[in-house]
Protein backbone atom coordinates (compact mmCIF):
# COMPACT_ATOMS: atom_id res chain seq x y z
CA UNK A 1 0.00 0.00 0.00
CA UNK A 2 2.72 2.17 0.68
CA UNK A 3 5.12 1.35 -2.17
CA UNK A 4 1.90 1.85 -4.62
CA UNK A 5 1.27 5.41 -2.80
CA UNK A 6 4.79 6.96 -3.12
CA UNK A 7 3.83 7.02 -6.91
CA UNK A 8 0.41 9.23 -6.42
CA UNK A 9 1.73 12.19 -7.75
CA UNK A 10 1.15 15.56 -6.07
CA UNK A 11 -0.80 18.42 -7.14
CA UNK A 12 1.17 21.27 -8.34
CA UNK A 13 0.31 24.44 -6.15
CA UNK A 14 0.12 27.35 -8.88
CA UNK A 15 1.30 30.51 -7.85
CA UNK A 16 0.55 33.21 -10.53
CA UNK A 17 2.40 36.67 -9.61
CA UNK A 18 1.65 40.49 -11.17
CA UNK A 19 4.34 42.20 -11.22
CA UNK A 20 4.48 45.84 -12.10
CA UNK A 21 7.73 48.15 -11.83
CA UNK A 22 7.56 52.03 -12.64
CA UNK A 23 8.71 52.91 -16.03
CA UNK A 24 12.47 53.44 -15.64
CA UNK A 25 15.71 51.70 -16.06
CA UNK A 26 16.49 52.35 -12.09
CA UNK A 27 13.19 50.53 -11.67
CA UNK A 28 12.89 48.02 -14.15
CA UNK A 29 16.15 46.18 -13.52
CA UNK A 30 16.70 45.87 -10.31
CA UNK A 31 12.87 44.25 -10.22
CA UNK A 32 13.60 42.02 -13.07
CA UNK A 33 16.74 41.36 -11.28
CA UNK A 34 14.58 40.31 -7.94
CA UNK A 35 11.77 38.02 -9.81
CA UNK A 36 14.63 35.98 -11.16
CA UNK A 37 16.00 35.50 -7.90
CA UNK A 38 12.44 34.95 -6.29
CA UNK A 39 11.67 32.68 -8.96
CA UNK A 40 14.73 30.38 -7.92
CA UNK A 41 13.74 29.96 -4.35
CA UNK A 42 9.55 30.01 -5.25
CA UNK A 43 9.68 26.83 -7.67
CA UNK A 44 9.87 23.28 -6.31
CA UNK A 45 8.59 19.99 -7.75
CA UNK A 46 4.99 20.26 -6.71
CA UNK A 47 4.59 24.58 -6.82
CA UNK A 48 4.90 26.10 -9.71
CA UNK A 49 5.29 30.20 -9.69
CA UNK A 50 4.36 32.35 -12.71
CA UNK A 51 5.72 36.12 -12.78
CA UNK A 52 3.95 37.96 -15.33
CA UNK A 53 5.70 41.67 -15.20
CA UNK A 54 3.37 44.43 -16.78
CA UNK A 55 6.02 46.66 -18.70
CA UNK A 56 5.23 49.68 -21.26
CA UNK A 57 5.75 48.81 -24.96
CA UNK A 58 8.93 50.66 -24.79
CA UNK A 59 10.52 48.74 -22.24
CA UNK A 60 9.52 45.49 -23.74
CA UNK A 61 11.78 46.37 -26.49
CA UNK A 62 14.33 47.96 -24.65
CA UNK A 63 14.57 44.64 -22.31
CA UNK A 64 17.37 42.57 -23.29
CA UNK A 65 15.82 39.50 -25.52
CA UNK A 66 18.03 37.16 -23.35
CA UNK A 67 16.44 38.49 -20.21
CA UNK A 68 12.95 37.38 -21.33
CA UNK A 69 13.48 34.36 -22.65
CA UNK A 70 16.26 32.99 -19.85
CA UNK A 71 13.28 31.73 -17.39
CA UNK A 72 10.01 30.00 -18.13
CA UNK A 73 8.46 31.34 -15.23
CA UNK A 74 9.03 34.99 -16.12
CA UNK A 75 6.50 36.13 -18.44
CA UNK A 76 5.89 39.84 -19.86
CA UNK A 77 2.82 41.50 -20.47
CA UNK A 78 3.09 45.14 -23.02
CA UNK A 79 0.56 48.21 -22.26
CA UNK A 80 0.76 51.10 -24.34
CA UNK A 81 3.39 53.69 -23.69
CA UNK A 82 2.10 56.81 -21.23
CA UNK A 83 4.34 59.17 -23.38
CA UNK A 84 3.86 59.47 -27.65
CA UNK A 85 7.76 58.74 -29.06
CA UNK A 86 8.30 62.00 -29.88
CA UNK A 87 8.13 63.46 -26.30
CA UNK A 88 11.21 63.13 -24.12
CA UNK A 89 10.61 62.34 -20.82
CA UNK A 90 13.67 63.77 -19.57
CA UNK A 91 12.74 67.35 -20.64
CA UNK A 92 8.49 66.55 -19.89
CA UNK A 93 9.21 65.02 -16.64
CA UNK A 94 5.83 66.29 -15.05
CA UNK A 95 4.16 65.18 -18.24
CA UNK A 96 5.69 61.92 -17.99
CA UNK A 97 4.76 61.50 -14.30
CA UNK A 98 1.30 62.61 -14.49
CA UNK A 99 0.60 59.99 -17.13
CA UNK A 100 2.10 56.94 -14.87
CA UNK A 101 -0.08 58.43 -12.68
CA UNK A 102 -3.26 58.61 -14.70
CA UNK A 103 -2.70 56.07 -18.07
CA UNK A 104 -0.82 52.80 -16.50
CA UNK A 105 -3.56 51.61 -14.34
CA UNK A 106 -6.55 50.63 -16.71
CA UNK A 107 -4.48 48.60 -19.07
CA UNK A 108 -2.80 46.94 -15.91
CA UNK A 109 -6.25 45.61 -14.95
CA UNK A 110 -6.91 44.57 -18.20
CA UNK A 111 -3.94 42.54 -17.84
CA UNK A 112 -5.24 40.51 -14.60
CA UNK A 113 -8.74 40.26 -15.93
CA UNK A 114 -7.08 38.25 -18.71
CA UNK A 115 -5.38 36.27 -16.84
CA UNK A 116 -5.61 32.62 -16.97
CA UNK A 117 -5.81 31.77 -13.31
CA UNK A 118 -6.51 34.30 -10.34
CA UNK A 119 -4.04 36.42 -9.16
CA UNK A 120 -2.47 35.47 -5.86
CA UNK A 121 0.05 38.30 -5.34
CA UNK A 122 1.13 41.98 -6.65
CA UNK A 123 4.66 43.08 -6.06
CA UNK A 124 3.92 47.00 -7.34
CA UNK A 125 6.48 49.59 -7.62
CA UNK A 126 6.22 51.66 -4.46
CA UNK A 127 6.24 55.10 -6.38
CA UNK A 128 3.30 54.41 -7.62
CA UNK A 129 -0.39 54.73 -5.54
CA UNK A 130 -2.96 53.04 -7.77
CA UNK A 131 -1.29 49.06 -7.99
CA UNK A 132 -2.33 49.26 -4.48
CA UNK A 133 -5.30 50.29 -4.81
CA UNK A 134 -6.17 47.96 -7.60
CA UNK A 135 -4.62 45.19 -5.48
CA UNK A 136 -7.09 46.14 -2.75
CA UNK A 137 -10.36 46.55 -4.02
CA UNK A 138 -9.87 43.20 -5.94
CA UNK A 139 -8.88 41.64 -2.12
CA UNK A 140 -5.13 40.67 -3.68
CA UNK A 141 -2.40 40.89 -1.45
CA UNK A 142 0.50 43.02 -2.47
CA UNK A 143 4.06 44.15 -2.00
CA UNK A 144 5.53 47.14 -2.01
CA UNK A 145 8.71 47.05 -3.88
CA UNK A 146 11.12 49.93 -2.99
CA UNK A 147 13.99 50.42 -5.68
CA UNK A 148 15.86 52.91 -3.84
CA UNK A 149 17.76 53.03 -0.52
CA UNK A 150 16.09 52.49 2.82
CA UNK A 151 17.11 55.72 4.41
CA UNK A 152 15.07 57.31 1.19
CA UNK A 153 11.84 55.03 1.92
CA UNK A 154 12.06 56.31 5.54
CA UNK A 155 12.69 60.06 4.35
CA UNK A 156 9.44 59.72 1.80
CA UNK A 157 7.29 58.00 4.78
CA UNK A 158 8.24 60.58 7.51
CA UNK A 159 6.94 63.48 5.40
CA UNK A 160 4.43 64.59 8.06
CA UNK A 161 7.35 64.72 10.27
CA UNK A 162 9.15 67.26 8.00
CA UNK A 163 6.55 69.09 7.60
CA UNK A 164 5.92 69.45 11.03
CA UNK A 165 9.44 71.08 11.51
CA UNK A 166 9.09 72.89 8.28
CA UNK A 167 11.56 71.94 6.53
CA UNK A 168 9.28 70.30 3.71
CA UNK A 169 9.19 72.39 0.41
CA UNK A 170 11.87 74.94 1.70
CA UNK A 171 14.71 77.34 -0.37
CA UNK A 172 17.09 75.07 -0.20
CA UNK A 173 19.47 77.92 -0.81
CA UNK A 174 18.75 80.02 1.79
CA UNK A 175 17.86 77.09 4.30
CA UNK A 176 20.24 74.17 3.02
CA UNK A 177 22.45 73.89 5.80
CA UNK A 178 19.71 73.57 8.44
CA UNK A 179 19.99 69.98 10.41
CA UNK A 180 17.27 66.96 10.12
CA UNK A 181 17.72 65.13 12.86
CA UNK A 182 14.36 63.79 14.42
CA UNK A 183 14.07 61.47 10.99
CA UNK A 184 14.25 57.52 12.94
CA UNK A 185 17.08 55.83 12.55
CA UNK A 186 18.97 58.23 9.62
CA UNK A 187 22.34 60.13 11.03
CA UNK A 188 21.58 63.68 10.76
CA UNK A 189 21.53 65.10 7.19
CA UNK A 190 21.29 68.91 5.97
CA UNK A 191 18.37 70.23 4.09
CA UNK A 192 20.55 69.74 1.00
CA UNK A 193 21.11 66.67 1.59
CA UNK A 194 17.36 66.11 0.76
CA UNK A 195 15.91 64.94 -2.30
CA UNK A 196 14.73 67.70 -4.54
CA UNK A 197 11.25 66.73 -4.38
CA UNK A 198 10.92 68.36 -0.63
CA UNK A 199 12.83 71.72 -1.86
CA UNK A 200 10.65 74.81 -2.82
CA UNK A 201 12.05 74.49 -6.28
CA UNK A 202 10.28 71.48 -7.20
CA UNK A 203 7.88 70.28 -4.86
CA UNK A 204 5.18 72.32 -5.59
CA UNK A 205 5.92 70.91 -9.12
CA UNK A 206 5.79 67.12 -7.91
CA UNK A 207 3.49 67.65 -5.15
CA UNK A 208 0.51 65.05 -5.77
CA UNK A 209 2.71 62.71 -8.73
CA UNK A 210 4.71 61.33 -5.91
CA UNK A 211 3.10 59.43 -3.32
CA UNK A 212 3.08 59.82 0.45
CA UNK A 213 5.03 56.08 1.20
CA UNK A 214 2.20 56.28 4.53
CA UNK A 215 -0.56 55.91 2.07
CA UNK A 216 1.05 53.07 0.39
CA UNK A 217 2.28 51.00 3.19
CA UNK A 218 -1.16 51.52 5.34
CA UNK A 219 -2.42 49.13 1.78
CA UNK A 220 0.34 47.18 1.47
CA UNK A 221 0.78 43.50 2.81
CA UNK A 222 5.35 43.62 2.17
CA UNK A 223 7.38 45.91 2.45
CA UNK A 224 10.65 44.65 -0.02
CA UNK A 225 13.48 47.10 0.54
CA UNK A 226 16.30 47.08 -1.96
CA UNK A 227 19.18 46.79 0.17
CA UNK A 228 21.18 45.25 2.90
CA UNK A 229 20.15 45.17 6.22
CA UNK A 230 24.44 45.85 7.37
CA UNK A 231 24.51 48.95 5.17
CA UNK A 232 21.44 50.85 6.90
CA UNK A 233 20.40 48.89 9.80
CA UNK A 234 19.51 51.61 12.03
CA UNK A 235 17.08 53.36 9.49
CA UNK A 236 15.02 49.23 8.59
CA UNK A 237 15.56 48.59 12.51
CA UNK A 238 13.45 51.94 13.02
CA UNK A 239 11.05 51.05 9.53
CA UNK A 240 9.84 47.49 11.48
CA UNK A 241 9.51 48.75 14.40
CA UNK A 242 7.13 51.66 13.35
CA UNK A 243 5.20 49.87 10.00
CA UNK A 244 2.15 47.32 10.99
CA UNK A 245 3.60 45.09 8.33
CA UNK A 246 6.55 42.67 7.52
CA UNK A 247 9.65 44.94 6.09
CA UNK A 248 12.06 42.76 4.10
CA UNK A 249 15.55 43.36 2.83
CA UNK A 250 15.82 41.30 -0.71
CA UNK A 251 19.57 42.56 -1.15
CA UNK A 252 21.53 44.24 -4.01
CA UNK A 253 19.43 43.02 -7.20
CA UNK A 254 21.69 43.59 -9.29
CA UNK A 255 22.95 41.12 -12.37
CA UNK A 256 25.65 39.84 -10.62
CA UNK A 257 24.70 35.97 -11.08
CA UNK A 258 25.12 36.88 -15.01
CA UNK A 259 28.38 38.14 -15.02
CA UNK A 260 30.59 35.87 -16.61
CA UNK A 261 34.35 34.82 -16.36
CA UNK A 262 35.14 35.06 -20.15
CA UNK A 263 34.83 38.77 -21.67
CA UNK A 264 36.78 38.78 -24.66
CA UNK A 265 33.64 38.70 -26.94
CA UNK A 266 33.06 42.31 -25.53
CA UNK A 267 32.41 45.08 -27.60
CA UNK A 268 34.19 48.12 -28.39
CA UNK A 269 37.61 46.73 -27.66
CA UNK A 270 36.79 47.59 -24.18
CA UNK A 271 37.90 44.86 -22.34
CA UNK A 272 40.96 44.68 -23.89
CA UNK A 273 41.72 48.71 -23.42
CA UNK A 274 41.19 47.68 -19.96
CA UNK A 275 43.21 44.73 -19.32
CA UNK A 276 46.52 47.12 -20.84
CA UNK A 277 46.15 49.06 -17.50
CA UNK A 278 47.41 48.79 -14.37
CA UNK A 279 45.66 47.47 -11.35
CA UNK A 280 43.21 49.72 -10.02
CA UNK A 281 44.85 52.66 -12.28
CA UNK A 282 41.47 53.85 -14.42
CA UNK A 283 38.74 55.79 -13.20
CA UNK A 284 35.29 55.00 -13.96
CA UNK A 285 32.63 58.00 -15.24
CA UNK A 286 29.10 57.88 -15.86
CA UNK A 287 26.26 60.02 -15.08
CA UNK A 288 23.29 58.15 -15.85
CA UNK A 289 20.85 57.76 -18.26
CA UNK A 290 18.17 60.95 -17.74
CA UNK A 291 19.78 63.65 -15.87
CA UNK A 292 22.46 65.16 -18.25
CA UNK A 293 25.51 67.37 -17.09
CA UNK A 294 25.53 70.94 -18.61
CA UNK A 295 27.64 71.01 -22.14
CA UNK A 296 29.47 73.65 -20.59
CA UNK A 297 29.88 71.41 -17.26
CA UNK A 298 30.40 67.81 -19.80
CA UNK A 299 33.50 70.30 -21.66
CA UNK A 300 35.75 71.08 -18.27
CA UNK A 301 35.03 67.80 -17.26
CA UNK A 302 36.81 66.22 -20.26
CA UNK A 303 39.61 68.87 -20.23
CA UNK A 304 39.88 68.23 -16.40
CA UNK A 305 40.54 64.49 -16.85
CA UNK A 306 42.60 64.91 -20.10
CA UNK A 307 44.98 67.01 -17.79
CA UNK A 308 44.96 65.19 -15.07
CA UNK A 309 47.10 62.41 -16.66
CA UNK A 310 44.86 59.49 -14.81
CA UNK A 311 43.79 57.18 -17.51
CA UNK A 312 39.65 56.99 -17.45
CA UNK A 313 36.72 55.36 -19.45
CA UNK A 314 33.54 58.01 -20.10
CA UNK A 315 30.39 56.65 -20.74
CA UNK A 316 28.45 59.76 -21.94
CA UNK A 317 25.57 58.63 -24.12
CA UNK A 318 25.04 60.73 -27.08
CA UNK A 319 28.21 62.97 -26.24
CA UNK A 320 30.77 61.66 -27.25
CA UNK A 321 31.52 62.57 -30.79
CA UNK A 322 32.13 66.36 -29.24
CA UNK A 323 34.33 64.92 -26.22
CA UNK A 324 36.68 62.41 -27.70
CA UNK A 325 38.94 64.74 -29.22
CA UNK A 326 39.51 66.39 -25.84
CA UNK A 327 40.29 63.06 -24.11
CA UNK A 328 43.88 62.46 -24.58
CA UNK A 329 45.47 59.56 -24.87
CA UNK A 330 44.98 58.22 -21.22
CA UNK A 331 40.81 58.66 -21.97
CA UNK A 332 38.14 56.33 -23.78
CA UNK A 333 34.89 57.00 -24.45
CA UNK A 334 32.22 54.97 -25.27
CA UNK A 335 28.17 55.55 -25.48
CA UNK A 336 27.37 52.69 -24.03
CA UNK A 337 28.99 49.76 -21.53
CA UNK A 338 27.39 46.75 -19.23
CA UNK A 339 28.64 48.75 -16.06
CA UNK A 340 28.94 46.10 -13.32
CA UNK A 341 30.95 44.10 -15.52
CA UNK A 342 33.18 47.02 -16.04
CA UNK A 343 33.92 47.46 -12.56
CA UNK A 344 34.46 44.29 -11.72
CA UNK A 345 37.42 44.88 -13.91
CA UNK A 346 40.75 44.55 -11.89
CA UNK A 347 42.19 47.92 -13.33
CA UNK A 348 39.08 50.16 -12.48
CA UNK A 349 40.33 52.40 -9.20
CA UNK A 350 37.54 54.64 -9.29
CA UNK A 351 33.99 55.25 -9.98
CA UNK A 352 32.69 58.64 -10.75
CA UNK A 353 29.12 58.73 -10.69
CA UNK A 354 26.04 60.63 -10.52
CA UNK A 355 24.72 58.08 -7.03
CA UNK A 356 22.37 56.51 -8.59
CA UNK A 357 20.92 53.88 -6.63
CA UNK A 358 21.78 51.18 -8.58
CA UNK A 359 25.32 52.60 -9.72
CA UNK A 360 25.98 53.01 -5.56
CA UNK A 361 24.76 49.21 -5.21
CA UNK A 362 26.66 48.17 -8.08
CA UNK A 363 30.25 49.83 -7.12
CA UNK A 364 29.95 48.71 -3.68
CA UNK A 365 29.45 45.01 -4.70
CA UNK A 366 32.38 45.66 -7.11
CA UNK A 367 34.81 47.12 -4.13
CA UNK A 368 35.43 50.42 -6.22
CA UNK A 369 35.55 53.93 -4.04
CA UNK A 370 33.44 56.48 -5.39
CA UNK A 371 33.76 60.17 -6.51
CA UNK A 372 30.35 61.37 -6.18
CA UNK A 373 28.55 64.24 -8.30
CA UNK A 374 24.60 63.85 -7.34
CA UNK A 375 22.62 65.50 -9.95
CA UNK A 376 19.31 64.85 -8.44
CA UNK A 377 16.74 63.03 -7.30
CA UNK A 378 17.97 60.53 -4.23
CA UNK A 379 21.39 61.23 -5.32
CA UNK A 380 22.60 63.77 -2.95
CA UNK A 381 21.10 61.64 0.39
CA UNK A 382 22.76 58.63 -1.24
CA UNK A 383 26.15 60.89 -1.58
CA UNK A 384 25.87 61.67 1.76
CA UNK A 385 25.66 58.00 2.68
CA UNK A 386 28.76 57.29 0.73
CA UNK A 387 31.21 60.17 1.77
CA UNK A 388 29.78 60.64 5.40
CA UNK A 389 28.35 57.26 6.66
CA UNK A 390 29.99 54.58 4.96
CA UNK A 391 33.06 56.44 4.12
CA UNK A 392 33.81 54.68 0.39
CA UNK A 393 34.02 57.61 -1.37
CA UNK A 394 34.44 61.87 -1.64
CA UNK A 395 31.64 64.88 -3.17
CA UNK A 396 33.52 66.46 -5.42
CA UNK A 397 30.72 69.15 -5.69
CA UNK A 398 32.08 69.48 -1.74
CA UNK A 399 35.54 69.41 -2.78
CA UNK A 400 35.50 72.02 -5.35
CA UNK A 401 32.80 75.02 -5.70
CA UNK A 402 32.79 75.28 -9.53
CA UNK A 403 33.50 72.78 -11.98
CA UNK A 404 36.96 73.63 -13.32
CA UNK A 405 39.47 71.99 -15.41
CA UNK A 406 42.51 72.72 -13.57
CA UNK A 407 40.39 71.72 -9.88
CA UNK A 408 38.60 68.61 -12.11
CA UNK A 409 42.81 67.57 -12.83
CA UNK A 410 43.86 68.12 -9.10
CA UNK A 411 41.08 66.26 -7.62
CA UNK A 412 41.29 63.35 -9.64
CA UNK A 413 44.72 62.86 -9.59
CA UNK A 414 44.49 62.93 -5.90
CA UNK A 415 41.48 60.40 -5.58
CA UNK A 416 43.37 58.29 -7.65
CA UNK A 417 46.69 58.48 -6.05
CA UNK A 418 47.39 55.08 -4.83
CA UNK A 419 49.90 55.75 -2.33
CA UNK A 420 47.77 58.84 -1.10
CA UNK A 421 47.14 57.82 2.85
CA UNK A 422 42.89 58.97 2.19
CA UNK A 423 42.92 56.81 -0.68
CA UNK A 424 44.27 54.22 0.94
CA UNK A 425 41.79 54.29 3.96
CA UNK A 426 38.92 54.74 1.67
CA UNK A 427 40.68 51.38 -0.23
CA UNK A 428 40.46 49.26 2.77
CA UNK A 429 36.67 50.39 4.23
CA UNK A 430 35.73 49.57 0.73
CA UNK A 431 36.57 46.36 0.19
CA UNK A 432 34.92 45.56 3.85
CA UNK A 433 31.67 47.05 2.38
CA UNK A 434 32.25 44.45 -0.60
CA UNK A 435 32.58 41.77 1.64
CA UNK A 436 28.90 42.59 2.98
CA UNK A 437 27.54 43.48 -0.34
CA UNK A 438 28.95 39.99 -1.77
CA UNK A 439 27.86 37.95 1.21
CA UNK A 440 24.44 39.54 2.22
CA UNK A 441 23.62 36.60 4.50
CA UNK A 442 20.54 39.07 6.50
CA UNK A 443 19.23 39.09 2.81
CA UNK A 444 19.21 35.47 1.92
CA UNK A 445 17.51 35.38 5.41
CA UNK A 446 14.55 38.25 4.67
CA UNK A 447 14.32 36.20 1.57
CA UNK A 448 13.63 33.06 2.59
CA UNK A 449 11.31 34.58 5.24
CA UNK A 450 9.41 36.44 2.39
CA UNK A 451 9.30 33.29 0.17
CA UNK A 452 7.64 31.57 3.29
CA UNK A 453 5.36 34.21 3.73
CA UNK A 454 3.51 34.06 0.09
CA UNK A 455 3.60 30.24 0.35
CA UNK A 456 1.99 29.79 3.75
CA UNK A 457 -0.46 32.69 2.90
CA UNK A 458 -1.21 32.26 -0.16
CA UNK A 459 -1.34 28.07 -1.01
CA UNK A 460 -4.53 27.88 0.78
CA UNK A 461 -5.99 29.96 -2.03
CA UNK A 462 -4.36 28.13 -4.77
CA UNK A 463 -5.76 26.51 -7.61
CA UNK A 464 -4.09 23.32 -8.10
Amino acid sequence: MDAVGSYIKQPTVKLPVVVVPYPGRGHINPLLNFCHLLSSRLNQPNRTTVFTIVVTEEWLGIIDPDRKQANNNILFAAIPNVLPSELNRGSNMITFLTAVRTKMQRPFEEVIDQMELPVKLIIADATMLWPFEVANRRNIPVAAYWPMSASMFSLMHHIDLLESHNHLYVDESERGHEHIDYIPGIPSLTIADMPMVFHAKYGEMFKGLVPNLAEVTKKANYVLLSTIYELESKVIDALRSKLQIPVYTCGLNIPYSQIEPNLESYDYGLINWLDSKPLGSVLYVSFGSYLPVSSAEMGEIAAGLAQSGVYFLWVARGETSCLKEMCGEKGMMVDWCDQLRVLLHPSIGGFWSHCGWNSVKESMFSGVPMLTFPISLDQPLNSKAIVENWKIGWNIRKEIRDIERDKIAEVARKFMDSKNVESLGMMERVKQVQEICQESGSSEEDLKSFVNDMVTNQSSQCIC
